[in-house]
């Protein structure tokens, strides 16, 4: 009946001018006859046996009123939130929390999880570089739970599926940079590491808040290399600096030396002035320079 109400239509409807093909009438009622398939069961639906026990619950309730008031309410902090599952279903509503919520005993079962941030410290790994040095480095990964459904019914345990996709993702990216790179662009890393764990971790309901890389240890050998190479070049820029200081030296000198030789009263008073910065340091030793040209005048005449 359904099928050949809208044939008969479309056949008036032709007679009216507009043709219509034929194989659109099958498409037609093919489409809407055929049901659709792709929507999921929901969750919450119990079948009839289910609702037996239901009801079952429910008088067992009410006939030990008393007693099963215990067992029916629940109390959840305001940091977590209860997953609640009625004969092996999630319930309709999601995580229940925070406060008092009721369950049915024997039927309902609960699962609380925590929102609270929580931090785990990634193993050491040794990474081998691009430049093929070989490094331990160390990282702290903070994260929460954001939807706590997902986390309870989409993976087993969630801080250890954690905890190993740090691992292979801190060991993934660290293999692509080299030792330069894991040195001084550690933030850099680290972001890049928050961003694909935070895509790895989404579909279990978590949330990576920060990655933070702690310690990069590397090989005995490597920093002995490394002190040695520093040194070297310290002790290069120092012999540099000072030959530079010298020759600014010198330059002063040969200009003090030329005003000095315009001016021969000047080397008198740079004499005066010696003896005074001496005198100044209560020295009990006064030496008094000679001219030289005194002592060749002195050589002459003998």
């Amino acid at each position: 009946m359904t099928t050949a109400m809208p044939f008969k239509h479309d056949v008036h409807a032709s007679n009216n001018g507009n043709r219509i093909h034929p194989t659109d009438i099958m498409a037609s009622d093919q489409a809407t006859t055929i049901p659709n398939n792709s929507e999921e069961p929901n969750d919450g639906d119990v079948d009839l046996c289910g609702w037996v026990l239901v009801v079952c619950s429910f008088i067992l309730v009410i006939l030990a009123f008393p007693i099963t008031i215990f067992y029916c309410i629940n109390v959840v902090q305001e940091y977590e939130r209860a997953v609640i599952f009625r004969l092996g279903r999630n319930r309709q509503g999601g995580a229940k929390g925070p406060g008092l919520f009721f369950i049915l005993p024997c039927v309902d079962s609960i699962i609380k999880v925590d929102l609270r941030t929580t931090t785990f410290n990634v193993a050491p790994q040794e990474i081998l570089t691009r430049d093929s040095v070989t490094v331990t480095v160390d990282a702290v990964i903070y994260s929460r739970i954001v939807d706590p459904v997902t986390s309870v019914t989409k993976v087993t345990n969630v801080k250890s599926a954690t905890e190993l996709l740090a691992q292979t993702t801190l060991r993934n990216i660290l293999g692509t940079k080299n030792l330069h790179e894991i040195l001084s662009e550690r933030e850099i890393i680290a972001n890049q590491m928050e961003v694909h764990l935070d895509e790895g971790s989404s579909p279990w309901g978590i949330k990576i808040e920060r990655v933070e890389i702690t310690d990069v240890r590397l090989p005995q050998s490597m920093q002995r290399s490394m002190a040695a190479e520093a040194e070297a070049s310290r002790e290069a820029r120092a012999k540099v600096i000072a030959a530079e200081g010298e020759q600014k030296a010198s330059r002063q000198l040969k200009e003090a030396a030329d005003v000095i030789a315009e001016s021969p009263i000047a080397l008198q008073l740079r004499y005066l002035q010696t003896l005074t910065q001496i005198s100044a340091e209560k020295n009990s030793t006064i030496i008094f320079p000679v001219p030289i040209e005194l002592l060749n005048m002195v050589k002459n005449r003998h």
